[in-house]
């Protein structure tokens, strides 16, 4: 007898799975499922779907103890949950992504993260935000994005913790590209606005530098990005 492919059991698996549904289940996990990963609320269900609110409730009971469905937090919506298949992971949209855990903001992991931040900074002394990113995978097990990095990073800055400062690719900058944007910690006597802090206080040039002249404030590309910031 030949046994049955892989395809075959998985197709046999579904129809059990579908005739153990009945007609008012399937119509709801249809539903849900064509919401994807954004899932889909309660109420939602009652205006698409022709049903009473009590059969709703009893077959969205009933999908949840067979586990086909799950109720995931929106933080969007502050106490209303939505419902997902259980074969899709909710969106980032939903959940939050890595700064919420359960809907609820992760303040330990964002204070961690500061943390190691400023450690990384106090190691390098400069950096950008992809070697603040690399630090930071050699002693956490987070997958994070550098865009992630950046939003620990701006705000440390408004912590007034860290400064953004722009490579001019010499002295302190020589390893890092011109224009791109370092970081490096807040010294205690650096003040707000000090020379330090603007392309001019490492500027080579700053000497020959005029309002009138060949090289100005106004013709300087890194100080109107300096500006801008």
């Amino acid at each position: 007898m030949m046994s049955q492919s892989r395809g075959d059991l998985s197709s046999n698996k579904r129809k059990r799975d579908s005739e153990d549904l009945n007609p008012d289940e399937r119509a709801i996990l249809n539903l849900i499922q064509s919401k994807g990963d954004l899932g889909i609320v309660k109420t939602e269900i009652t205006k698409e779907l022709k049903m009473t609110i009590p059969k709703i409730n009893s077959s969205i009971k009933s999908l949840q103890s067979k586990k086909r469905i799950k109720e995931v937090p929106d933080i969007q919506c502050k106490g209303k949950k939505r419902l997902l298949a259980k074969e899709f992971e909710p969106s980032k949209d939903i959940t939050g992504g890595v700064w919420y855990d359960n809907g609820r903001l992760d303040t330990h992991f964002i204070d961690t993260l500061k943390q190691v931040s400023l450690k990384a900074l106090a190691d390098q002394k400069i950096s950008t935000a992809d070697g603040i990113l690399h630090f930071l995978k050699r002693v956490m097990t987070e997958d994070l994005s550098v865009e992630q990095v950046k939003e620990i990073l701006n705000n440390l800055i408004l912590e007034k913790k860290i400064i953004k400062v722009m490579s001019n690719g010499l002295g302190e900058f020589a390893s890092f590209p011109i224009g791109a944007d370092c970081y490096k910690l807040k010294q205690r006597e650096e003040k707000v606005g000090a020379m330090a802090s603007i392309p001019c206080g490492v500027c080579p040039r700053i000497n020959h530098c005029f309002t009138d002249g060949i090289i100005s404030p106004t013709a300087c590309e890194y100080y109107t990005k300096w500006l801008d910031f």
